[in-house]
């Protein structure tokens, strides 16, 4: 298959730094962006030969014609604006999480795309993280038995928070509710299925947005999620642990964050722990990454093939971060 003419807007840590990187890690080509920050200019014209850049996204816009599928990868509180122009100019559309900055927004969006018939997604990368697909694999095989609680932390020792939008926005997607949120969450329902209850407890402590946050929920087939994600968190927890009436799985470490587990790290191609009270087996990481949702994109736009992700699961995402 052709790589992909991709219409990036942002060029930030997010458009920069995750999406252009994995879009030519699987042959797509970002031939358009946005942004008006000299840097990010000068960045995106060293990373893509002829690339277009513009300080809007109406100059994007209007090369249509020459773009296969646009990126949205700007501020969350810039997602609905930006969306809505995408799909008006008849493009697919490839939305960052969170799609909007709550249910009602992002029920709007689906809406939309349902009607104009234009392809919607939503950046949900996270599904693709080595953890991730290796619960999944052990759920399948039902190596645990019956699970009844799911533990998953996002959390950091950063007691000199960073100084950008995320920290900043309030009201408009800052804050890790919606940064970090959106991901534990789709994680949770991706495993576990839908939410019925939502207990919550956020604070801001570093920072104007939200920066600690623990939310439990109740699954309607009887699991319950504990999900936390701070930045103020100097022994940060195990990053995943599932309990099950056969077994546990643990993940002690993520990303090369900090971790006082360092003891527990799993050997090379193994990804975790299968624990049973003392008993501590590794478990083999199965092939994947996040590039494989850029691959599956490829699909989408240029054979028809299902969406990477329902944007509808991003709807039932906001609807728990809005409970």
């Amino acid at each position: 298959m052709t790589g992909l003419r991709v219409g990036l807007v942002g060029y930030g840590d997010a458009g920069r730094g995750i999406h252009a990187r994995l879009l030519r890690e699987v042959g797509h080509v970002v031939t358009d962006t946005v942004t008006r920050h000299p840097a990010r200019i000068a960045a995106a014209r060293e990373d893509w030969a002829g690339v277009r850049v513009h300080p809007d996204l109406d100059g994007l816009l209007g090369r249509a014609r020459e773009l296969d599928v646009v990126v949205v990868a700007s501020p969350s509180g810039n997602h609905l604006e930006h969306t809505r122009a995408v799909l008006g100019a008849g493009l697919p559309v490839v939305v960052d999480k969170p799609l909007a900055v709550d249910a009602l927004q992002a029920r709007e969006l689906v809406v939309t795309a349902e009607r104009a018939g234009v392809p919607l997604t939503v950046f949900q990368n996270r599904r693709w993280d080595d953890e991730q697909r290796t619960l999944r694999g052990l759920l399948e095989r039902g190596e645990l038995g019956r699970v009844h609680r799911f533990e998953r932390r996002w959390e950091r020792w950063r007691p000199v928070p960073k100084d950008r939008w995320k920290e900043n926005a309030v009201g408009e997607g800052g804050g890790l509710l919606l940064d970090l949120g959106s991901h534990l969450v789709d994680s949770a329902v991706q495993l576990f299925g839908p939410v019925r209850t939502v207990h919550a407890e956020i604070r801001n402590l570093t920072t104007p947005a939200d920066d600690d946050v623990f939310l439990a929920l109740v699954h309607a087939g009887g699991v319950i999620s504990h999900l936390s994600a701070s930045g103020l968190c100097g022994a940060p927890g195990p990053r995943t642990r599932v309990l099950g009436d056969q077994g546990a799985y643990l993940v002690t470490s993520f990303e090369g964050e900090p971790t006082p587990f360092e003891g527990l790290a799993a050997p090379a191609g193994h990804e975790g722990w299968l624990v049973q009270g003392t008993s501590l087996t590794a478990v083999p990481r199965p092939p994947g990454g996040h590039a494989d949702f850029y691959r599956q994109v490829g699909r989408w736009v240029a054979a028809g093939a299902p969406a990477p992700v329902d944007p509808g699961d991003a709807v039932h995402v906001a609807e728990v971060l809005d409970a």
